[in-house]
């Protein structure tokens, strides 16, 4: 019998010896697939001609773009009649990621892409056609790959709300036309155009402009810049507008200054000296906007560290002046920018043996102390789960070898950093951690569902594990 959860109700289908045949057989296509494919790449193509290895290309291309169609069956089941937690993790792409090893994004678009393309289910078990059914048929012939697939999700994305529902079916019918026949610049030239004529006026609702409306920050680049983009509202810019019109003037907040205009009016020769582009006023304004606040301003706290600039950086580095330090947000800092923050801060100075271990940091409460929260910040740096990005920000305090509850301690050996959703896995989903005595790196085992092999720490935060600076 299968159970199957759909709208928080739960179904039971019985499993008839024609889906047990189904089973035995796919299992057996599916041990073909892998030694005909290993046979295929064993095998020398110098025999072929170079048009005919462009006809061999073609198939193995049809092939690849009817794929996913079997992969969205089989994520569609998976979220259908089981929860993330039974399978030990906190969501789908979770556990997607743990058990496939790809990323969380990537995890995401596979499911995302399932929503859309695969089958669906009434809630009275019924079968339902895909949501895109005539994109999920041209998957199927291996005639619309991954490329069509990702701008047509952008189009509806775009797509304003107040276009009816048969003005969306007819444009799937369409854009699937053109995406079987048209290259992907071409496809993506008439996704805008259709997109241009159902929207001529530009008339978006205030629904539709909140949920356009985004700031994204990127990752960090090696050079220590991010990217930084956006949208926003027009409520959001007429709030920020008159402050970034006040602090982005020339001569004001100018940090080629010895002493730069933050308040009051800029002499005539910093408003003369200064050479900043429009766009370089905007990131100096935004600067010093955020520096009043957090020395203005109650900040608070996040996950019992301060709501402000908190950075950890070895005492080797702070007296060569050289390296860089690490804020709890995961940023890296060049130490030159230390020393500034350093120079109207106060310091803690966190003290480990000569194998990374914290000096003992004990206390006979169940939740950490400050103290105890930097020390872990300075020896985990973020969430300790085998490829969390969460930053120390985002973690809270985890007894790692023994929970609270159990007789664990609150001592600084004992505690480790996790995000709140992995954190709860430990308790709701069959992981368990411990911190190693040898060094003090916390492992997570997974449950024998997740168990796949992979790392049992999590290496993001500290890249010096894999690559030391002595490394070429």
């Amino acid at each position: 019998m299968a159970r199957i959860f759909v709208g928080g109700r739960t179904y039971v289908r019985g499993m008839g010896s024609s889906a047990v045949a189904d089973r035995e057989a796919m299992l057996a296509a599916l041990a073909q697939i892998e030694t005909l494919t290993a046979q295929m790449n064993r095998l020398s193509i110098d025999a072929f001609t170079d048009v005919e290895l462009l006809d061999v290309q073609q198939r193995l291309e049809a092939i690849a773009r009817a794929q996913p169609v079997l992969d969205h069956r089989v994520y569609q089941r998976i979220t259908s009649q089981s929860s993330p937690i039974s399978l030990g993790a906190k969501n789908y792409s979770a556990v997607l990621s743990q058990r496939l090893r790809i990323s969380s994004s990537e995890a995401r678009r596979r499911l995302d892409e399932a929503a859309l393309l695969g089958p669906r289910t009434s809630l009275t078990g019924e079968p339902l056609a895909p949501s895109m059914p005539t994109f999920a048929r041209g998957q199927a012939q291996g005639l619309i790959g991954a490329e069509r697939i990702k701008h047509v999700r952008w189009f509806f994305r775009e797509l304003p709300g107040f276009v009816d529902f048969q003005t969306r079916e007819n444009a799937e019918v369409q854009l699937a036309q053109h995406a079987c026949e048209l290259g992907p610049a071409e496809f993506r030239t008439a996704a805008a155009h259709m997109l241009y004529l159902l929207n001529q006026d530009g008339e978006l609702s205030d629904e539709d402009r909140q949920a356009l409306a985004y700031i994204r920050v990127g990752k960090q680049r090696p050079d220590g810049m991010r990217p930084f983009e956006g949208l926003l509202t027009p409520e959001a810019w007429a709030t920020l507008e008159p402050l970034m019109e006040r602090n982005a003037a020339p001569g004001m907040c100018n940090p080629a200054d010895e002493h730069p205009c933050l308040d009051g009016e800029p002499t005539d020769e910093q408003i003369r000296n200064d050479t900043r582009t429009t766009g370089k006023r905007n990131h100096d304004a935004l600067l010093a906007l955020c520096k009043r606040m957090l020395t203005t301003q109650p900040t608070g706290t996040i996950n019992g560290l301060p709501a402000n600039v908190v950075i950890t950086v070895s005492l080797t580095d702070l007296e060569k002046g050289t390296g860089h330090g690490l804020t709890a947000g995961g940023t890296r800092l060049p130490i030159a920018d230390v020393l500034k923050f350093a120079a109207h801060s106060r310091p803690w100075l966190a003290l480990f043996d000569g194998k990374g271990l914290p000096l003992h940091l004990g206390r006979a409460r169940r939740t950490a102390t400050l103290a105890q929260r930097l020390m872990l910040l300075a020896k985990h740096r973020g969430c300790t789960m085998p490829g969390c990005s969460a930053s120390a920000y985002r973690s809270q305090v985890h007894h790692a070898n023994q929970d609270w509850k159990d007789g664990g301690r609150t001592d600084i050996e004992d505690l480790t950093l996790a995000c709140g959703p992995n954190n709860r896995m430990v308790e709701t989903a069959g992981w368990t951690t411990r911190n190693r005595p040898t060094d003090g790196v916390t492992e997570w085992i997974p449950p024998p569902e997740l168990d796949c092999g992979q790392s049992r720490t999590n290496n993001l935060h500290h890249p010096e594990r894999i690559i030391d600076h002595d490394d070429p």
